[in-house]
């Protein structure tokens, strides 16, 4: 992938269009810092990570998990706890 200034962009962009029409990118870049890039119209928008499911088979959630620390919650709720004694 070709990395062209913004100065160069702007002088030659016909040619720039011509070489992506053609299937080539180009990345436009601002004090040589890529800033934008340019792609043939039909090229695949690339797809975004999926975060669901990236630790599958690497943990475990046990089955107890949406009540670990029940009766600690519930005793600090009513005033049992270690805090209430402050």
């Amino acid at each position: 992938m070709r990395s062209v200034n913004i100065h160069d962009a702007k002088t030659h962009f016909s040619r720039l269009v011509d070489d992506v029409a053609e299937g080539e990118s180009v990345v436009i870049a601002k004090a040589g810092s890529p800033v934008a890039r340019l792609v043939p119209l039909d090229a695949e928008p690339p797809r975004p990570r999926s975060l669901v499911g990236f630790m599958s088979g690497r943990i475990r959630i046990p089955d107890d998990f949406d009540r670990m620390g029940g009766d600690e919650l519930a005793a600090q709720f009513e005033g049992a706890g270690p805090a209430a004694s402050r």
